[in-house]
């Protein structure tokens, strides 16, 4: 039996973003009473609410997210919980953890304070050293319930990105995969023709009958 859990932040109107990112906005543009149908219009960035981050984001690739395979969106889940930690460090019990070819979800808990200055700016960061672990380890991406895996100069997005590594940012409901053992992720970004996309993003576990 396999059970579905959403790690997605909800789309709205005016939704926080990255200080001095584009807003978002979300508008009812036809109305069933009026015009005999609804309909809304979204004007949004690639890079607010969950989203990936696809390598040209921010190195020279030139390879856009559409045009990425898909299985490099779908893998089996390792979830690490970092709760607390400014600075996320390499553990030795991380390396038989995280197996080839998996997705890494870090939870730090920062969901709890999405929208405000600090979540955004104030982000625990992983160390370049266990960003290497995750290259050597092959990993298809890395997902945070925070803003981003470092700060300026973003030296792990540089690591990451030059070896093909996506980077899943502002996921929420991690807390629901705390004591589960075995599950996949899929993390699907729109097809579009862009560095990066937002995404919907679920992790499907596998419980016995």
């Amino acid at each position: 039996m396999k059970r579905y859990i959403d790690l997605t932040r909800t789309i709205v109107d005016e939704q926080a973003v990255y200080p001095g990112d584009d807003a978002t906005s979300l508008k009812r543009s036809r109305n069933l009473s009026i015009d005999g149908f609804n309909n809304h219009r979204l004007q949004i960035s690639m890079h607010s609410g969950t989203h990936i981050d696809g390598p040209m984001h921010m190195s020279d690739s030139s390879l856009y997210i559409d045009q990425m395979p898909l299985e490099n969106f779908v893998g089996s889940g390792v979830l690490l919980d970092v709760r607390g930690y400014s600075e996320i460090l390499m553990r030795e019990e991380y390396a038989d953890r995280i197996a080839e070819h998996s997705i890494v979800l870090f939870w730090t808990g920062r969901d709890e304070i999405f929208g405000s200055r600090e979540y955004f700016v104030e982000n625990p960061c992983i160390t370049e050293e266990f960003a290497k672990f995750l290259v050597e380890k092959k990993v298809k991406a890395v997902g945070f319930d925070s803003s981003s895996p470092d700060r300026y100069p973003y030296p792990v997005h540089g690591i990451l990105f030059t070896n093909g590594v996506l980077i899943i940012e502002n996921l929420t409901n991690l807390a629901s995969l705390k004591e589960v053992v075995n599950f996949k992720v899929i993390a699907l970004p729109l097809k579009i023709h862009a560095d990066s996309s937002i995404a919907r993003v679920i992790a499907v576990v596998q419980e016995s009958e």
